[in-house]
């Protein structure tokens, strides 16, 4: 019956084929084995009967660890194991079956072993299965002795079959290439173990490889045992050195990125990360890292099934978010970019991890905090090991710790805080009701790791006028808070440490940017009449009526776009027609007669809403959004429909004209066709008759070439067109716009796009329709100025954009600016087009054109 073991300190007594008639009798028998060895007092036995009462030792698979109260540890005179097979199984908890009662009897922390290697036994539901019905009690004895990590004690050692290898990934072995490692050897039947110096890791294990600390140059030995080991071993090898190439073209691309650029450029050299440009300008100040604040973690005791229940869905949860981020991510930025989301499930998903939190929990801490103070005590010895990118793995620990404690219980969220002073804000991403509650006094710059320049992040920080860069990768959040930077916005540089001489020259850049900017501000009511007496009309994007006294004041003469994606976006549910019918009777009230063009729902793509269910999609981009969307989801479109037409009936009492002349337009997203257009407007013809509104004028956006092709029919059955350039370019040049890679390619100033434009100016031209542009060069001065040239009659964009293009259109002459956009059309490529733009004024247009 007795078992004793050299690697296991403490005593492990096996009762093989017993038959306990209850959960009591079965503790009772552990606890007399442990008894007649020595190991407890007798009053120790009634302990573990105490805890059952307070917490389910039920640890899963059939397995169970009794044990006494902590207050009673002093019962215990020997650690202790009393193990009973029990084939047929005792009935313990809610139902549950237990087929190994483990006993424990623990002196300090001896427990601590024992969970470790049970927490890695009930993962093999094989070997459990054949200890529940060996006759072996050595079988059972030996399970609980084998070391749950390789390498723990004694002296570092390699398994059977072996691989020497000097580390050559420039930023060493960080978090995605080793995600990569372990998903590997996890797909290996066979034991692998990656050993440095005298530190070994389990290769299956992603928290361990990281604790390594591997730099470029270290040199490595991998080892294999077990079944296949040989082929094990290959084929780890073969991931680890297929990765060098992919790690070295990464860390080339960064260095090329340090190149110069248009705009103001440091003259030492400073460490530069680069993203996209998503809103423009420069900023000059310390970084602040986003995190929650840090949060007290109640630590409430429950049955230890109830809480386990609770952590593996919080677990399955975020894995499920991690899963839904990294897929998105890798949509729109590539699988790179990807990995650090993969990494991170690899992380919670980390057996060393999952025990200790199981450690605590069968100590009697609560789910919450046990969960709490196991991330923080394994980040704490990553980020102690004096490697910054083993610091930068603990705070990615702590993040995604985070998002389970979320899960766990959702008053743990946290909040975001912000310093005292102003700072440039580090974030992973930010939905949009996080930017819009930015305070540009406080937040002077921002830098997301994700997103893209079109995000509704990037749109609503140039809303807000604060310089940001967007796609700036995960290299953005390890940086240490605190550490002075410069921002540019416009070229997506993050200039981090510089020299006092380039901060002297960036402020005097940007001072002189600033005087320009208020020289124009100063004209900014005057109309976008060109020197020769053409008048473009110019409207703002704006979102909601609070936005609308600031673009008028901007010297907005309307609203060119009101994204209605919006309103579904900012809150959990869908807006019924009621709170539609409120924001578009609010916009009208706020324009006071002014024009408003109101887009219906543009859902799809990189615009996901998460309570309208939409299917998943290989190819969201080609898929059904916009207009297919809506004519597939009438629940949609008709409570729109009905809200809209509302609230331009209920306008019509205040001065405003109706008809052609009215306030309010509506227009249809991504439409490619005249059947869409024609079941689009008999739909909101039959609302508009059921609500006795009057008629409005009804446009489509033209996005995708085959509708700038067929503009001249498509003209004939609507009432304007709008471009949104920055699709026009994604879909003419099959680039994904949020693409980091290819985001400097995708310019809509190409001369394909540019000729797409010009095409739709003259198909619409031969029905008189009105044409507007709302895409982001809209909002460029130069931009603006070909699109002028090239016949559009109205430009809407960000209202802090307003000042700087109406100034421009002023300093012009049309027929300088009709010669400069047939010049671009003609050019070979984007920066062809782009060395055009040598002067604002007239004179030197008409000359470049000659």
């Amino acid at each position: 019956m007795l078992a004793p073991t050299p690697t296991f300190a403490p005593r492990i007594l096996v009762r093989i084929a017993a038959a306990p008639a209850s959960k009591e009798a079965a503790i009772r028998e552990a606890a007399q084995l442990l008894t007649a060895a020595g190991c407890i007092d007798g009053a120790y036995g009634e302990s573990m009967l105490r805890r059952e009462g307070v917490a389910n030792t039920y640890l899963g698979h059939g397995v169970v660890i009794p044990h006494g109260m902590v207050e009673d540890r002093h019962l215990v005179r020997h650690s202790g194991l009393a193990v009973l097979q029990v084939p047929a199984g005792v009935l313990w908890t809610d139902g549950q079956a237990a087929h190994l009662v483990v006993a424990i009897a623990a002196q300090s922390d001896t427990h601590i072993t024992v969970l470790r290697r049970l927490t890695r036994l009930i993962q093999d539901e094989a070997r459990l299965e054949q200890l529940r019905t060996t006759a072996h009690e050595r079988d059972i004895a030996d399970a609980l002795s084998e070391d749950a990590i390789p390498g723990a004690s004694g002296p570092a050692t390699d398994l059977r079959q072996r691989f020497d290898w000097t580390v050559d990934y420039p930023a060493g072995l960080h978090a995605r290439p080793a995600a990569h490692w372990v998903a590997v050897a996890k797909s290996c039947s066979a034991r692998i173990q990656v050993r440095h110096a005298a530190q070994v890791a389990d290769a299956k294990s992603l928290i361990g490889l990281l604790q390594l600390g591997l730099r470029c140059g270290d040199p490595v030995t991998i080892s294999a045992e077990g079944d296949d080991e040989a082929g094990a071993l290959a084929r780890i090898c073969a991931a680890v050195t297929g990765l060098s190439a992919g790690e070295k073209a990464a860390a080339q691309r960064a260095a090329e990125a340090a190149g110069p650029v248009a705009g103001w450029n440091p003259a030492d050299a400073p460490r530069i990360l680069a993203g996209i440009g998503a809103s423009p300008g420069l900023s000059i100040g310390p970084i602040h890292v986003l995190a929650s604040a840090d949060v007290t973690v109640p630590d409430a005791p429950e049955p230890l099934t109830s809480g386990a229940d609770r952590l593996h869905h919080a677990l399955a949860a975020t894995a499920d978010q991690l899963k839904a981020l990294a897929d998105d991510t890798e949509r729109r930025l590539g699988k790179a970019d990807a990995g650090i989301f993969r990494a991170q499930a690899e992380m919670i998903a980390d057996t060393d991890l999952i025990t200790r939190a199981c450690q605590l929990m069968v100590e009697g801490h609560g789910v919450a905090y046990a969960w709490d103070q196991a991330v923080d005590r394994l980040a704490g010895e990553l980020a102690a090991l004096g490697n910054p990118v083993l610091a930068g793995r603990a705070a990615d620990l702590r993040d995604v710790g985070r998002r389970v404690l979320a899960q766990i219980d959702p008053t743990l969220k946290g909040r975001h805080d912000l310093p005292d002073r102003p700072c440039i804000l580090i974030a992973p991403d930010l939905a949009p009701s996080d930017t819009a509650g930015l305070d540009p006094t406080r937040v002077i710059g921002l830098a997301t790791a994700q997103g893209g320049p079109t995000s509704h992040t990037a749109i609503l920080a140039r809303t807000l006028g604060i310089p940001a860069l967007v796609a700036g990768g995960p290299g953005l959040l390890p940086l240490a808070g605190g550490t002075m930077a410069i921002l540019d916005g416009t070229t997506g540089r993050l200039y981090l440490d510089p020299s006092p001489a380039d901060r002297a020259s960036a402020e005097a850049w940007r001072d002189g940017q600033r005087r320009q900017a208020e020289a124009e501000a100063r004209e900014r009511a005057l109309p976008a009449r060109t020197r020769d007496g053409h008048a473009v009309a110019i409207g703002a994007n704006v979102n909601n009526a609070d936005q609308v006294p600031f673009a008028l004041d901007q010297g907005a003469e309307g609203v060119g776009l009101m994204r209605t994606e919006f309103l579904f976006l900012e809150r959990g549910d869908t807006p019924s027609e009621d709170d539609q019918y409120a924001a578009y009777a609010g916009m009208l009230k706020a324009l006071d007669g002014r024009p408003l063009i109101v887009r219906t729902l543009d859902i799809g793509g990189d615009k996901q809403v998460a309570h309208l269910q939409l299917p998943r999609e290989e190819n969201p981009f080609l898929g059904v959004r916009g207009a297919r969307l809506l004519l597939r989801r009438p629940d949609l479109l008709e409570p729109q429909l009905r809200a809209l037409y509302r609230a331009a009936r209920d306008h019509v009492g205040s001065a405003a004209p109706t008809g052609p002349h009215a306030p309010l337009s509506i227009m249809m997203p991504m439409i490619t066709s005249v059947p869409e257009i024609l079941r689009l407007r008999a739909i909101a013809e039959g609302i508009r008759a059921e609500i006795g509104a009057p008629s409005v004028q009804l446009g489509i956006m033209i996005e995708v070439p085959a509708a700038a092709i067929q503009a001249d029919v498509l003209a004939r059955h609507c009432d304007f067109f709008s471009i949104g350039t920055n699709d026009l370019t994604q879909y003419a040049l099959a680039i994904d716009r949020q693409n980091t890679d290819l985001a400097p390619e995708a310019d809509s100033l190409h001369p394909a796009v540019l000729r797409l434009i010009h095409m739709t100016c003259a198909g619409a031209a031969r029905h008189k329709r009105f044409v507007g542009v709302c895409g982001g060069i809209a909002g460029d001065p130069f931009g603006a100025c070909l699109l002028a040239g090239l016949g559009v009659h109205e430009l809407s964009m960000t209202p802090r954009d307003l000042p700087g293009v109406k100034a421009r259109l002023r300093g012009a002459d049309m027929s300088a600016l009709r010669a400069l956009a047939s010049l671009a059309c003609e050019q070979d490529d984007a920066a062809a087009v782009r060395a055009l733009d040598r002067a604002p004024g007239p004179a030197q247009a008409a000359e470049v054109a000659a």
